[in-house]
């Protein structure tokens, strides 16, 4: 089982076993992940103009003019942002902009609709939650074996074809609009925390939008798409002349949604869990107040102590190495969120140390069992280093697994 805190890499790291394991049935997926990525550049590109919006008020007065209490897609007005009082106008240079962006970003809604099938989380939060065999929701003429999409094979996408040729024609906008300086000082002093891929497929905006345009490899690894429930994948694997068949479960990672992964850790061989070490800056969406890392770490412990894991070999990736590297290089102090961290030095090197210490000291003192821990740093968009992982953990889960049917 693939377990941790949401937007820890789970799903990234289910494509690279998918990548090395089953290729073929990621190149025949390709197409499908296309809508996907459409929704990840509007999610971008929705909160970018909400930050500009609350700092300099609705950009759909004139240019000069006073801005008015409404704002672009219901955001508040930039009077209640202390940082926008000097600031009274909506920049010049962007505001012939925003027509053509509003009308784009406002097909979000209805996108992340048609492929979630209708499905929405408690809360009202926006974006796209998909359960197992979402695919289908997104091809017409494709029959899936799951009862809860028995009937959506039939489900057009016309909205998927709108949203694609609105992009392709904005695509020119688009590119001013993320190239603009204003935009990037935003994303570079973390006023706006866009999801990690966004960059990536903002500064690929002209290649992923032609009409021809199939996703890549680095695109389908860079999505970012909100799991709901337990997702079962099936992958056969040859270790040392020998062909299991592993079934691999990804798991919705959210507070609310960590109840239903109970169900299958009596029958779990092993647990992966990801913990994002460059998350030491944020904080959970359902708790504000709490900090990922520290959720990471009382989540790893309730999984440490779980009875019904308790022949699980555990694997600990610490992930996202690359983003803390970045975050750190740039100058993000770790101690101003993480106050234990102290006078140590901001050191790539210094922080992961004392993470995957903490993890570590975690395990000692609450696996009564004694297991084996098998530590891991990691960056999921790194596909020679997770392959080189995923094959070490195989093997390693393996031998475990066979010594504990006495089979070694």
């Amino acid at each position: 089982m693939l377990l941790g805190q949401a937007e820890s890499g789970k799903s990234t790291l289910q494509k690279q076993f998918q990548l090395y394991y089953a290729s073929h049935s990621l190149d025949r997926e390709k197409p499908l992940w296309r809508p996907i990525v459409y929704s990840n550049i509007l999610k971008a590109l929705r909160m970018l103009m909400d930050e500009l919006d609350r700092r300099y008020g609705s950009g759909t007065s004139s240019p000069g003019s006073t801005p008015g209490t409404s704002s672009i897609l219901g955001s508040s007005p930039a009077s209640s942002d202390p940082l926008s009082s000097a600031e009274s106008a909506y920049p010049l240079e962007l505001f012939p902009l925003l027509p053509t962006l509003q009308s784009v970003v406002a097909q979000e809604d209805a996108l992340a609709s048609e492929l979630s099938g209708g499905v929405k989380v408690s809360g009202g939060r926006s974006g796209v939650y998909v359960r197992a065999g979402w695919q289908a929701l997104i091809t017409p003429n494709r029959a899936w074996p799951l009862t809860d999409i028995r009937d959506a094979a039939n489900r057009p996408t016309a909205v998927t074809n709108q949203v694609a040729g609105s992009l392709l024609q904005a695509q020119g906008v688009i590119a001013q609009f993320w190239t603009h300086p204003l935009v990037r000082q935003l994303v570079a002093s973390q006023r706006v925390r866009l999801e990690e891929p966004a960059a990536f497929f903002l500064d690929n905006i002209h290649r992923i939008v032609q009409a021809d345009y199939s996703p890549s490899t680095d695109d389908i690894l860079h999505v970012r798409l909100q799991t709901l429930g337990v997702t079962e994948h099936s992958f056969d694997i040859d270790i040392g002349g020998v062909r299991f068949n592993w079934l691999l479960y990804d798991v919705g990672g959210a507070r609310g949604q960590r109840h239903a992964w109970v169900p299958y850790f009596e029958d779990a061989t092993a647990i992966i869990f990801l913990a994002p070490m460059s998350a030491f800056d944020q904080y959970l969406e359902e708790d504000p107040r709490t900090n990922r890392i520290d959720d990471s770490l009382q989540l790893f412990t309730t999984i440490c102590q779980n009875k019904l894991l308790a022949k699980a070999a555990l694997v600990l990736m610490l992930n996202k190495a690359d983003l803390l590297r970045k975050k750190l290089e740039a100058g993000i102090r770790v101690r101003k969120y993480i106050s234990s961290y102290g006078d140590r030095p901001n050191t790539y090197d210094e922080v992961s140390e004392y993470f995957r210490a903490h993890f570590i000291q975690t395990h000692r003192r609450k696996d009564v069992w004694h297991r084996v821990l098998y530590t891991h740093f990691t960056s999921m968009l790194d596909i020679k280093a997770t392959q080189s992982i995923i094959i070490s953990v195989g093997e390693a889960i393996m031998r475990q697994h066979l010594a504990s049917v006495g089979l070694s």
